[in-house]
Protein backbone atom coordinates (compact mmCIF):
# COMPACT_ATOMS: atom_id res chain seq x y z
CA UNK A 1 0.00 0.00 0.00
CA UNK A 2 1.43 3.46 -1.17
CA UNK A 3 1.65 6.27 1.18
CA UNK A 4 1.18 9.97 -0.12
CA UNK A 5 4.01 12.29 2.16
CA UNK A 6 3.54 15.53 1.57
CA UNK A 7 6.19 18.09 1.11
CA UNK A 8 8.36 19.36 3.63
CA UNK A 9 9.02 23.12 4.06
CA UNK A 10 12.55 22.56 2.92
CA UNK A 11 12.26 20.25 0.09
CA UNK A 12 10.27 23.56 -1.36
CA UNK A 13 12.88 26.11 -0.54
CA UNK A 14 15.05 23.61 -2.17
CA UNK A 15 12.63 23.53 -5.25
CA UNK A 16 12.15 27.13 -5.39
CA UNK A 17 15.89 28.15 -5.13
CA UNK A 18 16.94 26.02 -7.66
CA UNK A 19 14.11 27.65 -10.08
CA UNK A 20 15.04 30.97 -8.94
CA UNK A 21 19.18 30.63 -9.83
CA UNK A 22 17.43 28.88 -13.21
CA UNK A 23 15.76 32.19 -14.03
CA UNK A 24 18.81 34.40 -13.41
CA UNK A 25 20.98 32.34 -15.28
CA UNK A 26 18.47 32.61 -18.03
CA UNK A 27 18.16 36.27 -18.07
CA UNK A 28 21.89 37.08 -17.55
CA UNK A 29 22.00 35.11 -21.23
CA UNK A 30 19.37 36.82 -22.74
CA UNK A 31 20.35 40.05 -21.86
CA UNK A 32 23.84 39.13 -23.60
CA UNK A 33 22.00 38.24 -26.78
CA UNK A 34 20.09 41.54 -26.78
CA UNK A 35 23.05 43.59 -25.97
CA UNK A 36 24.55 41.59 -28.90
CA UNK A 37 21.25 42.09 -31.23
CA UNK A 38 20.79 45.58 -30.17
CA UNK A 39 24.45 46.35 -31.97
CA UNK A 40 23.70 43.70 -34.85
CA UNK A 41 20.33 45.97 -35.57
CA UNK A 42 22.19 49.23 -35.18
CA UNK A 43 24.84 48.59 -37.70
CA UNK A 44 22.10 46.41 -39.60
CA UNK A 45 19.72 49.51 -39.96
CA UNK A 46 22.81 51.91 -40.94
CA UNK A 47 22.77 52.25 -44.42
CA UNK A 48 24.73 54.21 -47.00
CA UNK A 49 25.45 58.36 -46.13
CA UNK A 50 23.79 60.68 -48.63
CA UNK A 51 24.26 64.52 -49.12
CA UNK A 52 26.20 66.39 -45.94
CA UNK A 53 26.68 63.00 -44.31
CA UNK A 54 28.36 61.81 -47.56
CA UNK A 55 30.54 64.52 -48.40
CA UNK A 56 31.95 64.81 -44.68
CA UNK A 57 32.74 60.55 -44.88
CA UNK A 58 34.17 60.93 -48.22
CA UNK A 59 36.70 63.84 -46.58
CA UNK A 60 37.24 61.59 -43.63
CA UNK A 61 37.98 58.45 -45.95
CA UNK A 62 40.37 60.95 -48.22
CA UNK A 63 42.58 61.21 -45.16
CA UNK A 64 43.60 57.53 -45.47
CA UNK A 65 47.10 57.17 -46.66
CA UNK A 66 48.08 53.52 -48.25
CA UNK A 67 51.95 54.35 -47.93
CA UNK A 68 51.62 54.46 -44.14
CA UNK A 69 49.00 51.36 -44.58
CA UNK A 70 52.23 49.07 -45.60
CA UNK A 71 53.96 50.69 -42.58
CA UNK A 72 52.24 50.10 -40.04
CA UNK A 73 51.61 46.56 -41.31
CA UNK A 74 55.14 45.95 -41.55
CA UNK A 75 55.86 47.53 -37.75
CA UNK A 76 52.98 45.50 -36.88
CA UNK A 77 54.01 42.00 -37.74
CA UNK A 78 57.46 42.59 -36.64
CA UNK A 79 56.08 43.54 -33.11
CA UNK A 80 53.73 40.71 -32.43
CA UNK A 81 55.68 37.90 -34.37
CA UNK A 82 55.76 36.04 -37.01
CA UNK A 83 53.02 33.67 -36.40
CA UNK A 84 50.71 36.80 -37.85
CA UNK A 85 49.15 36.63 -41.74
CA UNK A 86 49.82 40.19 -43.73
CA UNK A 87 46.45 41.46 -45.13
CA UNK A 88 45.91 42.31 -48.44
CA UNK A 89 46.62 45.79 -49.32
CA UNK A 90 42.73 47.96 -48.57
CA UNK A 91 41.66 50.05 -46.07
CA UNK A 92 38.71 47.35 -45.55
CA UNK A 93 41.25 44.70 -45.21
CA UNK A 94 43.00 46.55 -42.89
CA UNK A 95 40.01 47.11 -40.67
CA UNK A 96 38.89 43.11 -41.02
CA UNK A 97 42.67 42.97 -39.39
CA UNK A 98 42.02 44.94 -36.66
CA UNK A 99 38.46 44.79 -36.13
CA UNK A 100 38.76 41.61 -33.77
CA UNK A 101 40.97 43.77 -31.14
CA UNK A 102 43.53 40.57 -30.60
CA UNK A 103 46.21 41.97 -32.73
CA UNK A 104 45.36 45.49 -31.29
CA UNK A 105 45.71 43.68 -27.87
CA UNK A 106 49.34 41.75 -28.58
CA UNK A 107 50.75 45.30 -30.07
CA UNK A 108 50.39 46.92 -26.49
CA UNK A 109 51.33 43.82 -24.72
CA UNK A 110 54.93 43.88 -27.02
CA UNK A 111 55.70 47.05 -26.02
CA UNK A 112 55.62 45.74 -22.21
CA UNK A 113 58.49 44.04 -20.69
CA UNK A 114 57.47 39.97 -19.93
CA UNK A 115 55.07 40.00 -16.79
CA UNK A 116 53.99 43.26 -17.12
CA UNK A 117 51.60 43.37 -19.74
CA UNK A 118 48.19 45.74 -19.51
CA UNK A 119 45.98 43.52 -21.25
CA UNK A 120 46.38 39.88 -19.07
CA UNK A 121 44.12 37.54 -20.90
CA UNK A 122 43.74 38.19 -24.54
CA UNK A 123 40.55 35.71 -25.78
CA UNK A 124 39.57 34.47 -29.81
CA UNK A 125 36.16 35.14 -29.81
CA UNK A 126 33.30 36.13 -32.61
CA UNK A 127 31.23 37.89 -30.18
CA UNK A 128 30.55 41.68 -30.98
CA UNK A 129 30.54 42.87 -27.56
CA UNK A 130 33.91 41.16 -26.39
CA UNK A 131 35.60 41.97 -29.56
CA UNK A 132 34.64 46.12 -28.81
CA UNK A 133 35.95 45.35 -25.48
CA UNK A 134 39.26 44.08 -26.53
CA UNK A 135 39.36 47.34 -28.72
CA UNK A 136 38.45 49.14 -25.70
CA UNK A 137 41.34 48.07 -23.83
CA UNK A 138 43.73 48.66 -26.06
CA UNK A 139 42.35 52.09 -26.17
CA UNK A 140 42.95 52.32 -22.50
CA UNK A 141 46.35 50.77 -22.44
CA UNK A 142 47.44 53.45 -25.15
CA UNK A 143 46.48 56.16 -22.93
CA UNK A 144 48.08 54.93 -20.05
CA UNK A 145 51.17 54.44 -22.82
CA UNK A 146 51.69 57.75 -23.06
CA UNK A 147 49.81 58.76 -25.96
CA UNK A 148 47.53 61.86 -26.56
CA UNK A 149 44.08 61.51 -26.10
CA UNK A 150 43.67 63.66 -28.81
CA UNK A 151 45.34 61.29 -31.00
CA UNK A 152 43.58 57.94 -29.84
CA UNK A 153 40.45 57.29 -32.11
CA UNK A 154 36.96 55.79 -30.77
CA UNK A 155 35.95 52.18 -30.59
CA UNK A 156 33.15 52.31 -34.03
CA UNK A 157 36.11 54.12 -36.07
CA UNK A 158 37.51 51.05 -36.38
CA UNK A 159 34.27 48.46 -35.67
CA UNK A 160 32.05 50.01 -38.05
CA UNK A 161 34.95 51.89 -40.25
CA UNK A 162 33.99 55.35 -39.63
CA UNK A 163 37.23 56.62 -39.58
CA UNK A 164 40.15 54.18 -40.30
CA UNK A 165 42.25 57.74 -40.69
CA UNK A 166 42.28 57.69 -37.33
CA UNK A 167 43.28 54.54 -36.46
CA UNK A 168 46.45 55.11 -37.91
CA UNK A 169 47.28 58.32 -36.70
CA UNK A 170 46.69 56.46 -33.20
CA UNK A 171 48.84 53.48 -34.29
CA UNK A 172 51.33 56.38 -35.75
CA UNK A 173 51.60 58.52 -32.05
CA UNK A 174 52.39 54.63 -30.59
CA UNK A 175 54.98 53.82 -32.64
CA UNK A 176 56.63 57.35 -32.08
CA UNK A 177 55.72 57.15 -28.19
CA UNK A 178 57.95 53.73 -28.39
CA UNK A 179 60.40 55.12 -30.63
CA UNK A 180 61.08 57.56 -27.98
CA UNK A 181 61.30 55.95 -24.92
CA UNK A 182 63.79 54.03 -26.45
CA UNK A 183 63.79 50.94 -24.13
CA UNK A 184 64.64 48.19 -25.77
CA UNK A 185 60.81 47.20 -26.75
CA UNK A 186 60.59 48.54 -29.69
CA UNK A 187 61.33 46.47 -33.04
CA UNK A 188 61.47 48.29 -36.55
CA UNK A 189 62.98 50.51 -38.30
CA UNK A 190 63.79 54.25 -37.02
CA UNK A 191 63.12 56.04 -39.84
CA UNK A 192 59.12 54.58 -39.55
CA UNK A 193 58.73 57.02 -36.92
CA UNK A 194 59.11 60.25 -35.60
CA UNK A 195 61.22 60.19 -32.73
CA UNK A 196 59.65 63.35 -30.07
CA UNK A 197 61.85 65.50 -28.53
CA UNK A 198 62.99 65.66 -24.84
CA UNK A 199 62.04 67.88 -22.73
CA UNK A 200 65.17 69.70 -20.58
CA UNK A 201 63.79 70.23 -17.32
CA UNK A 202 66.42 73.23 -15.22
CA UNK A 203 66.34 73.68 -11.78
CA UNK A 204 67.31 77.03 -9.88
CA UNK A 205 68.16 77.71 -6.94
CA UNK A 206 66.45 79.47 -4.30
CA UNK A 207 68.67 82.39 -4.48
CA UNK A 208 68.29 82.80 -8.37
CA UNK A 209 64.73 82.55 -7.46
CA UNK A 210 64.50 85.52 -5.26
CA UNK A 211 66.29 87.08 -7.63
CA UNK A 212 64.29 87.28 -10.22
CA UNK A 213 61.31 88.35 -8.63
CA UNK A 214 63.41 91.37 -8.30
CA UNK A 215 63.72 91.56 -11.98
CA UNK A 216 61.49 93.63 -14.13
CA UNK A 217 60.59 92.01 -17.41
CA UNK A 218 60.66 93.69 -20.74
CA UNK A 219 57.20 93.06 -20.99
CA UNK A 220 55.90 95.29 -18.12
CA UNK A 221 57.92 97.97 -20.47
CA UNK A 222 61.60 99.48 -20.33
CA UNK A 223 63.00 102.68 -18.96
CA UNK A 224 66.59 101.93 -20.36
CA UNK A 225 67.53 104.98 -22.34
CA UNK A 226 65.32 107.32 -21.35
CA UNK A 227 65.97 110.89 -20.02
CA UNK A 228 64.95 114.26 -19.87
CA UNK A 229 66.87 116.19 -22.50
CA UNK A 230 64.04 118.95 -23.98
CA UNK A 231 61.97 118.57 -21.72
CA UNK A 232 60.38 121.54 -20.39
CA UNK A 233 58.64 122.86 -17.30
CA UNK A 234 54.89 121.84 -17.01
CA UNK A 235 52.71 125.12 -17.57
CA UNK A 236 54.83 126.74 -19.82
CA UNK A 237 52.93 127.65 -23.18
CA UNK A 238 53.93 126.47 -26.65
CA UNK A 239 55.89 128.97 -28.76
CA UNK A 240 54.39 128.28 -32.24
CA UNK A 241 56.93 129.86 -35.30
CA UNK A 242 56.89 130.21 -39.02
CA UNK A 243 59.29 128.38 -40.35
CA UNK A 244 60.85 131.99 -41.84
CA UNK A 245 61.22 133.04 -38.58
CA UNK A 246 65.14 134.37 -37.77
CA UNK A 247 64.39 132.52 -33.97
CA UNK A 248 63.86 129.10 -36.43
CA UNK A 249 67.09 129.71 -38.04
CA UNK A 250 68.67 130.32 -34.44
CA UNK A 251 69.10 134.31 -35.35
CA UNK A 252 67.52 136.48 -32.22
CA UNK A 253 66.18 139.93 -33.55
CA UNK A 254 68.10 142.77 -32.75
CA UNK A 255 65.97 146.62 -31.82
Amino acid sequence: MLRCVPPTDSHLWCQQTDITGEKQQTDSITADYQACGSVLMSMANRGPSYGLSREVQEKIDQKYDAELEARLVNWILLQCGDDLERPEPGKQNFQKWLMSGTILCRLINSLYPSGMEPVKKITETKMIFKQMEKISQFLQATEEYGVNRGDIFQTVDLYEGKDMAAVQRTLTALGSEALTKDDGHYRGDKDWFHKKAKGHKREFSEEQLRQGRTLIGLQMGSNRGASQSGMVGYGTPRQIMRYDSPRQNGEENNP
